[in-house]
């Protein structure tokens, strides 16, 4: 009798987690907007709606270069295999032209399609999930209104059976996704809480300047924990620790410093590469400077994560190469590749070329930027419509693995600079995972 009861039990207790479960996986998100009629004309000016998507930097991912923007395709590697950015213009066919104003908060602030089925948080949901219904409404506005519909259906991910499926999504969200908008602190200024609703809302900087867990997810989503934007490995590149630190963070910028690498794409300390140049280009440089500002404001605010020893000039390079002295290892390479852009002092050119001496991304202990900027080059920063005559050139051809390694190993170690040694087996693995004739190149925006 006693068995009898404990196995009813079970069976009652499997029941009610089969519903829940049911009910969990099959729930449509609520929305603010459910119920909200039709939206048949635009309701703001477009300058209005289309700075929301420029906030948002929805173009960077969701375009390919040479075609329509927002039709999707673009390829995002991923721990779990390819995946690739869905068509979100309002074709009604391939698009999201049958989207209600409430399907379209759903997919973007709560990851949820209109079909059910769950996004990957490729898409940057948990960050989106913070921004005001009066930006949502602005942006579906854009979307619907202001963007040309194109026919161009979605393309399968490459991400294998059953990491596919996309049910397990819908406990992901629950334990790693919020779904509440940015509430402002009244112990900060209007001027902060405005910078910290972009940084990690629409801006969703965390989505690549903060490390991630086992289950894909960032670990913090604002300044309540100090690994929030303390730089994380993306694509091949290391996104830069975005806290107070003095060496490795922006403890050593200004408010002003900040404001001008994001309106013009460089400063006297660095300038945009790697994921970063897709978000100057189509993102930063087309903020207003009370916006950037705010930014600014809210960045500096975040104090340093952990010990970070001082910085200091050292000039005993400098004085090596005014002597002809090429004993270091990769100086002679440095002098002959690097030097008449970035300096025998590695002081760099004031704001046109950045100085290597002391700069966050060559002094931190992850060197994959240095290799990777070094194998590839930069991208092309485009100012008001016009490409930048000066960029980092790639070396991918010109020199073997370990000479890159060598040069990278003699700018992580000269004018002050401590950081460890690149070896040539660091190089060969990211020579083979950046390469463009590859099916399987890992960075997100190598085109």
């Amino acid at each position: 009798m006693k068995i009898l009861r404990i196995i009813g039990i079970i069976i009652v207790v499997g029941i009610v987690l089969f519903v829940g479960l049911a009910f969990l996986l099959n729930q449509r998100p609520s929305s603010p907007f459910d119920g909200v009629a039709a939206v048949t004309a635009p309701q703001y000016p477009v300058e209005e709606a289309s700075y929301v998507a420029r906030l948002a930097d929805c173009v960077a991912c969701h375009s390919l270069p040479g075609e329509a923007p927002f039709a999707g395709g673009l390829p995002m590697g991923s721990p779990l295999g390819v995946m690739y950015a869905t068509n979100i213009t309002p074709d009604k066919a391939t698009g999201i032209g049958n989207y209600t104003l409430a399907d379209f908060d759903n997919a973007v602030r709560r990851g949820v399609a209109k079909d059910g089925h769950r996004l990957y948080p490729s898409m940057p949901y948990p960050s989106y999930s913070k921004m005001t219904d009066e930006d949502i409404k602005k942006l579906y506005d854009y979307f619907m209104f202001a963007v040309e519909p194109v026919a161009k259906p979605n393309q399968e991910t490459g991400i294998p059976f059953p990491l596919n499926m996309r049910w397990p999504l819908a406990f992901w969200n629950v334990v790693f996704a919020p779904t509440k908008v940015y509430e402002n602190k009244p112990e900060q200024s209007a001027e902060w809480n405005r910078g910290a609703y972009l940084v990690q809302g629409a801006g969703h900087c965390g989505s690549c300047h903060t490390e991630r867990g086992l289950a894909i997810q960032e670990v913090a989503l604002d300044e309540s924990s100090d690994a929030y934007l303390s730089g994380a490995l993306l694509d091949g590149w290391h996104a830069s620790n975005l806290r107070g630190n003095q060496a490795t963070g922006l403890g050593r910028w200004s408010e002003d410093d900040i404001v001008q690498l994001l309106k013009t794409g460089r400063n006297k300390h660095a300038t945009v590469f790697g994921t970063m140049l897709e978000a100057f280009n189509n993102s930063t440089q087309f903020m207003t400077d009370e916006d950037l500002k705010s930014i600014a404001v809210y960045l500096k605010s975040l104090p340093p994560r952990g010990a970070d020893p001082q910085w200091t000039y050292d000039d005993a390079t400098k004085v090596a190469f005014a002597g002809n002295d090429m004993t270091a290892p990769g100086s002679s390479l440095y002098l002959t590749q690097c030097s008449n852009c970035h300096g025998r002092d590695g002081l760099g050119r004031g704001a046109l070329q950045p100085p290597l001496a002391g700069n966050p991304t060559v002094i931190g202990q992850n060197a994959e930027s240095i290799i990777n900027i070094l194998l590839n080059g930069a991208g092309r920063m485009v100012v008001d419509g016009v490409p930048d005559s000066y960029r980092m050139t790639p070396f991918r051809v010109l020199l073997r693995d370990d000479q890159i390694a060598e040069i990278a190993t003699f700018i992580r170690s000269s004018w002050g600079n401590d950081a460890p040694a690149v070896t040539a087996a660091e190089v060969a693995k990211l020579r083979e995972d950046t390469d463009p004739t590859s099916d399987h190149v890992i960075v997100l925006n190598m085109r």
